[in-house]
């Protein structure tokens, strides 16, 4: 890690720390202005703690929130505004949130019998 940071000096950086639904954190950690959301998330990936339950299985099973916005995989810090620089030597906190799996469930709710599925059920009177 310490060569990570060395090969970002001279870059702006931002501490960050990321609180889980059930309020623990990961990190801080910093990163550079130009890292983009989809790899932050693939570190907090790395770095998701082991025991927990309900824990994501890809970076796409997670969001990322800061300040009220859901950050785009496809952006940079920098990109998605975050607050860089307004809190000096301040850690900014991002909130992980986790999809829940529902793809089980929902194959499970559509129906076997393609006749049921012909058409509207409701009656006008």
């Amino acid at each position: 890690m310490a060569g990570e940071e060395e090969e970002k000096e001279g870059e702006q950086l931002v501490e960050l720390k990321f609180r889980l639904f059930d309020g623990t954190d990961l990190g801080p950690r910093k990163y550079a202005t130009e890292t983009t959301i989809a790899t932050i998330k693939e570190n907090i990936l790395s770095q998701w703690p082991q025991g927990k339950e309900n824990g994501p299985k890809t970076t796409n099973d997670m969001k990322l929130i800061n300040a009220g916005k859901i950050l785009e995989n496809d952006k940079t810090l920098a990109e998605s505004r975050v607050a860089v620089g307004e809190l000096p030597g301040g850690v900014i906190t991002m909130h992980v949130i986790v999809r829940p799996l529902t793809s089980d469930k929902a194959s499970a709710r559509q129906p076997s019998d393609p006749s049921k599925n012909n058409g509207c059920g409701c009656t006008i009177l």
